[in-house]
């Protein structure tokens, strides 16, 4: 039954109409939209595996790079809308946009990051018609490098939105041993292959060399998670990362600053620890507008117990330019400061041309001044900590070029985020996978700090150590050790996941050049 009532993956001789049926795109939406369970909160990484398969099979037996273009569009909307519907909460609920507007910005989001998934779809099946790419090479080599890149131009492109690349589903999958090498986008040409070779089940011949295939990579990357590319370093540090439940419609309200700063020192100066962590603008205003002995307390707090405190807080240069910032003081550390360098579209900086757009709503710190691209760590006794804020740590290879172009690379990563705009959705629960995805790359445990979840320590293997409860106040304490060492992936950064690209481009050429000289 299976061979009678399945389309083969080759060209139809029958003409075609020049665009998909709307029943085409609404069910390769749907399919895109699927992707959603394969990420937490729900992980279920096999159903990305189904969604793509979906994916190569109908864009191979469409044969054509116009229908490649619109399928892989339609993915890419269902991929993205679904994965990043938490936004709407944000410029609504909390920007005060209205419902409606809301809802096509969303969708508007949704058509530009289908622009990715159009270029995989119709950028391989170009590829395919110009170098007359047989069936294998087309779905196992081709489709799984032009995902890839795409995946990468996403993360990049007008400053980039890597949040639910494919990768970020297999951190707990053995694909996720890859990671150390070729980075998130390498992981997921590695899953794209493996859908790829569930597509080709469709078809007669070969069912058994693709299951090989599969059996291979899914191996292969448990193999490589049990090698530890980094190791040990100095002795453990105490830390206390604290939590402190600050509802978003109250963050910057003026009314509620007293009871906001206040909880924070109450919290900083309950114990000592070698490190204490606040998350993102714990004190959402700039000292210029704290009490003048507050700062100072702290300080004087952190010198007096021997604690070494980093203090999320908006720190202003100018009466128009002010920074994200964490800044940090202890016994006899010089003063120090990180500002945030990855800055959100229309949330921290205002794009040219659409200031009308962000006008109509209501974002506090809305348009903020860049960090350094390299920012030195803070050391705390033997180890070196290094901040990154907010979804600063989607982007793998900046936190990997901090690391790799330091005079002395950090021993431990620190996120301070504050996810409260995005209300109970999977958006935190998604964050926190994009951390440890950072932790397994980089072979360096993440300590996460944040306003509402998920407060959260990872070791180097990228596991879960100790978490706080989302959506309430409390401080997570621990004993932690960091890491020294390079793995490939911290070395090469993406330039590793571009040579595999290549290297399977080059392989689908070589391939099609050979099925030309064969045929009569």
């Amino acid at each position: 039954m299976l061979r009678q009532r399945t389309k083969p993956l080759i060209a139809d001789p029958v003409a075609r109409p020049a665009t998909p049926s709307p029943k085409a795109l609404v069910l390769m939406a749907l399919a895109g939209a699927l992707s959603l369970f394969s990420f937490e909160p729900f992980g279920w990484w096999p159903v990305q595996f189904l969604a793509l398969a979906y994916f190569f099979y109908r864009v191979g037996v469409e044969n054509s790079p116009r229908h490649g273009l619109f399928l892989g569009w339609a993915f890419g909307f269902g991929w993205s809308v679904a994965g990043m519907h938490w936004l709407y909460i944000a410029v609504t609920r909390f920007g005060g946009l209205p419902a409606i507007l809301g809802a096509i910005s969303i969708a508007l989001l949704g058509l530009y990051m289908g622009l990715f998934g159009a270029f995989a779809g119709g950028a391989a099946s170009w590829l395919r018609r110009k170098w007359s790419l047989p069936v294998t090479a087309f779905v196992l080599l081709a489709l799984p490098a032009t995902w890839g890149v795409s995946e990468w131009l996403r993360g990049w492109v007008f400053t980039g939105f890597p949040w639910a690349s494919s990768g970020y589903a297999h951190n707990v999958s053995p694909l996720g041993g890859y990671a150390p090498l070729v980075g998130v986008y390498g992981v997921g040409v590695a899953a794209a292959v493996c859908a790829g070779c569930l597509a080709m089940l469709t078809q007669r011949k070969r069912r058994w060399h693709v299951l090989g295939l599969l059996a291979t990579v899914m191996a292969a990357g448990f193999g490589l998670k049990q090698i530890h590319w980094t190791q040990d370093v100095g002795q453990p540090v105490t830390v206390r990362l604290l939590q402190g439940d600050v509802r978003q419609d109250q963050k910057f309200d003026a009314a509620y600053l007293v009871d906001i700063i206040e909880r924070y020192r109450g919290m900083i100066t309950a114990a000592p620890a070698d490190l204490i962590a606040t998350p993102e603008t714990a004190i959402p205003v700039t000292p210029y507008q704290l009490p003048d002995d507050y700062l100072a307390a702290l300080q004087g707090f952190a010198v007096q117990t021997r604690s070494h405190l980093m203090l999320g807080i908006p720190m202003m240069d100018s009466p128009t330019q002010y920074a994200n910032s964490v800044i940090a003081f202890g016994p006899g550390a010089a003063p120090y400061r990180y500002d945030k360098h990855h800055l959100v579209p229309f949330g921290e900086f205002i794009p040219p041309g659409f200031r009308w757009f962000t006008d109509l709503m209501n974002i506090p710190l809305g348009d903020q001044t860049r960090g350094k691209a390299l920012q030195a760590p803070f050391p705390v006794k033997d180890q070196l900590v290094l901040p990154n804020v907010c979804y600063e740590d989607a982007f793998g290879e900046e936190i990997a070029a901090q690391l790799r172009n330091a005079p002395k690379p950090a021993t431990l990563l620190l996120n301070v985020s504050n996810l409260a705009w995005y209300g109970e959705s999977v958006a935190i629960p998604q964050h926190l996978q994009i951390s440890q995805m950072r932790s397994i790359e980089t072979g360096r445990p993440m300590l996460r700090s944040t306003n509402n979840g998920a407060t959260a320590i990872i070791d180097a293997r990228g596991n879960i150590v100790q978490q706080l409860p989302f959506y309430g106040r409390g401080v997570l304490t621990a004993t932690v050790r960091g890491t020294e060492g390079f793995t490939p992936y911290i070395r090469f950064g993406n330039l590793a996941f571009l040579l595999l690209g290549a290297l399977m481009l080059g392989g689908a050429w070589f391939a099609g050049r050979r099925f030309r000289s064969r045929k009569p």
